[in-house]
């Protein structure tokens, strides 16, 4: 066998080694030597435990594994009856061959070799891994017979001797010496013909000089006196059209005008091949998005009249308000424009009664929905204070904790949900009351004998055969009454954490502020906060009765588009502060006061399709770096390269004016003041130092009119 020896897996540490090319010779000849050279050849990587080395051979799949524990043994220098190898954590056999241990030709596999006595025996590999550059086994492709390409494994032969120096050359100005290449391969032996050549004899020339002369004779048969020659298979070659220079480079012309001509028309079908499926792509796209737009405006049409239906949250309520509003507008302009005195009184009469039965039929259902909200709210709060903590572990796992508080907590919630039950038995009511009457009475407070009074008079009364409807009033308070115990910290400390007002008087030193329409002190959070800084002196319960008699106005557009934006930006700068910064509000004041309601391009007053987009896409989002445009326009503007080449002069110009408008007033926020840009644009004059406007929303009639119609 050939020796091969190398680095082929330097990130494992392996030191790979192949059967020596010397030592096949210096042993007798190592059986299957001539297999290892032919096609049936696998590499064997054996890893030596428990330094991790690897050695990898290239061996006949017929040899068994006893033969190839001599050669490891050989090359190693230890006794080949101390290896141990084994194949996928089982002991081999030392009979069996590489093919029965289901190694196929070509391929590689991979064991592991011990030593039995590795105190006076240990496997170390003889050859440095820094002296390894080179694998020991390749595997190459070479092309056989009919153009069959045939994987061929090529061993590495890396001769123990030193290579002859050849000679070379040295540079004249840098010193550098450059030495002729070696050839690698050794050369072939010659096979031993049984006869001694080492001898004077056999070495010895012999020098003879002799001249030859080899006669060359040539002959040509012909018909002549006495010698007839046949003429029956003679050919009769006459001469052909003569071609001059001229008309044969005029036909290699024309032919290769004619191959370029089909060359052309062919990419020529090729282009118009691909533009027509750009087209086709571009028309499935453009229709894709028009059918998602119209989806979405039927979904958000779909939700309106849900809401219409079924209102669930203020802004539904809201939304009922303001159709209602627009309702009554146009009843009382038919009556103005149809009826004249007495008439035109009691038409406008009975129409405020409709109103108004209309208004008492909003309330009736609002309190419903105010109540049902008002149990899911408590029972969320119930389930938050009685819900463990919950920590991260080091290895990303949740991990719940459950405290004394928390378990606290659970007990009080299983016994509200039990208390605040109406479909039970008069012993399941008992039992749950004189839970109820003991676990109060371990604190004693006013709260306390109260619950315990309540419970004790239920009690009284249910013996007494008292129906279940007359003391719905009862349980309530009861109900009432126990969850005021539980949001008392001092008898539920998990709940502390959960309540709006802080139980230390003193944070609500600087907290509290005087509403100037309910004339009540209620809490910062309580009170409208514009992103302007101003502060409106008017709470939320005063500013939605407001709405409800007065203005009956519905922000659920200006939220849809705030909501979108913030999405929009979020998906291009993850850092954008701006949009979140901004309240419905705020939205509102830049799409009515500032854009007019309308699509800075088309004029389009559907705020259904209307969406704030980037002037210059290349700077994040800001009111001084907007535009209004419709969910059509906004792809082509997010394509326009140079907005002053692209858009009219007097375009750009409005544009920039609504900017600075947009600049003054939002530039009263301190937080958004340190976004604006430090050299702004002067626009049509010293617009910048005009007075700024008053937070004012300018109401468009008729956009408003043929908005709502949707």
């Amino acid at each position: 066998m050939s020796a091969q020896r190398g680095n082929e897996e330097q990130e494992e540490k392996e030191t790979n080694t192949e059967p020596g090319g010397d030592t096949a010779e210096e042993d007798g000849g190592e059986p299957g030597g001539e297999e290892v050279r032919s096609g049936s050849s696998a590499s064997v990587k054996v890893v030596l435990v428990p330094e991790g080395h690897v050695m990898t051979v290239a061996f006949a799949i017929e040899l068994s594994i006893h033969e190839l524990k001599r050669h490891l043994a050989s090359e190693l220098r230890v006794p080949a009856d101390v290896l141990q190898i084994s194949l996928d954590g089982r002991a081999v056999e030392e009979h069996k061959s590489l093919m029965e241990l289901g190694v196929r030709p070509h391929s590689s596999t991979r064991m592991e070799m011990s030593s039995t006595d590795p105190s006076f025996h240990p496997l170390r590999p003889l050859r440095p891994l820094e002296h390894d550059s080179m694998p020991d086994v390749i595997t190459v492709q070479v092309e056989a017979d009919g153009g069959v390409l045939q994987e061929v494994v090529v061993e590495i032969e890396r001769p123990r001797h030193q290579k002859a120096f050849l000679g070379g050359y040295r540079h004249r100005l840098t010193g550098v010496e450059y030495h002729h290449a070696a050839v690698q391969t050794l050369p072939k032996r010659r096979p031993d013909r049984g006869v001694a050549v080492f001898s004077r004899d056999t070495q010895t020339v012999e020098l003879k000089s002799q001249a030859q002369q080899c006669p060359v004779n040539a002959s040509t048969q012909m018909t002549g006196i006495g010698c007839y020659v046949s003429c029956m298979n003679d050919r009769l070659v006459t001469p052909g059209k003569y071609t001059t220079a001229d008309e044969y480079h005029d036909r290699r012309l024309r032919a290769v005008i004619r191959l370029q001509t089909f060359a052309r028309r062919w990419l020529a079908q090729q282009v118009v091949d691909h533009l027509r499926k750009e087209r086709v792509r571009r028309l499935a796209w453009l229709e894709m998005q028009e059918r998602r737009r119209n989806e979405e405006k039927e979904e958000q049409l779909r939700d309106r009249r849900n809401r219409w239906l079924n209102p669930k949250r203020q802004e539904d309520f809201n939304l009922l308000y303001q159709a209602l509003e627009k309702w009554r507008n146009e009843e009382e302009q038919r009556i103005s424009s149809s009826l004249r005195g007495a008439e035109r009184k009691a038409a406008l009469c009975a129409l405020l009664d409709q109103e108004m039965d209309l208004i008492a039929a909003i309330g009736r259902h609002h309190i419903a929905v105010h109540s049902n909200n008002y149990d899911k709210a408590v029972r969320n709060f119930l389930d938050k204070s009685a819900s463990p903590h919950q920590r991260r572990a080091a290895d990303g796992r949740l991990i719940e904790i459950d405290t004394q508080n928390t378990i606290r907590a659970r007990e009080l919630r299983d016994l509200y949900n039990s208390i605040s039950l109406t479909t039970v038995s008069q012993e399941q009511r008992l039992h749950f009351l004189m839970t109820l009457k003991h676990t109060v009475k371990e604190q004693e407070c006013e709260l306390t004998r109260d619950i315990m009074d309540l419970v004790d008079r239920e009690v009284d009364l249910m013996t007494r055969g008292v129906k279940s409807a007359k003391l719905e009033g009862l349980r309530k308070r009861i109900c009432t009454l126990l969850l005021q115990y539980i949001k008392t910290p001092a008898f539920n400390p998990e709940v502390a954490k959960l309540l709006k007002v802080p139980q230390n008087p003193s944070q609500l030193k600087n907290d509290m502020i005087l509403c100037q329409y309910c004339h009540r002190y209620l809490r910062l959070t309580d009170f409208i906060m514009s992103a302007s800084g101003s502060l409106n002196r008017q709470c939320h319960q005063c500013a939605r009765l407001n709405n409800i008699a007065r203005s009956r106005d519905d922000f659920t557009f200006y939220k849809s588009i705030l909501m979108r934006l913030r999405d929009d930006e979020q998906r291009l700068n993850a850092e954008a502060k701006i949009p979140f910064l901004l309240k419905v509000q705020d939205m509102q004041y830049l799409v009515e006061a500032v854009w007019a309601s309308r699509s800075a391009l088309s004029a389009s007053i559907d705020l259904y399709n209307l969406v704030f987009v980037r002037w210059d896409r290349q700077k994040d989002w800001s009111p001084w770096n907007c535009i209004l445009l419709s969910k059509e326009e906004t792809s082509a503007h997010l394509e326009v390269e140079d907005i002053h080449t692209t858009y009219d002069t007097t375009l750009i110009h409005e544009i920039e004016r609504k900017h600075a408008q947009a600049r003054r007033h939002f530039s009263q926020v301190p937080i958004m003041s340190e976004h604006l840009d430090t050299h702004p644009v002067a626009v049509l004059g010293n617009q910048l130092f005009s007075k700024p406007i008053t937070m004012a929303i300018v109401k468009h009639a008729k956009d408003i009119t043929q908005t709502s119609d949707h």
